[in-house]
């Protein structure tokens, strides 16, 4: 593999970034959104079935009501 010197290096880089595609404010707020939607559903469903688990033990092992 060829050794490239640091400045030829920061060159590369800067060549490589401008070739991204970089979304637009609207497009990273509706994915922002669409993230704390998506970890409100994840939590309530963990959370039921974290519920349901341990009343379901509780119930098999004979320390439930």
């Amino acid at each position: 593999m060829a050794k490239t010197n640091p400045l030829e290096f920061i060159q590369q880089v800067r060549s490589e970034t401008a070739k991204v595609t970089w979304p637009t404010r609207r497009e990273t707020i509706i994915t922002t959104v669409m993230v704390f939607i998506m970890v409100t559903f994840a939590t309530v469903f963990f959370f039921l079935a974290d519920m349901g688990l341990k009343t379901a033990v509780a119930f098999v092992l004979g320390i439930g009501s």
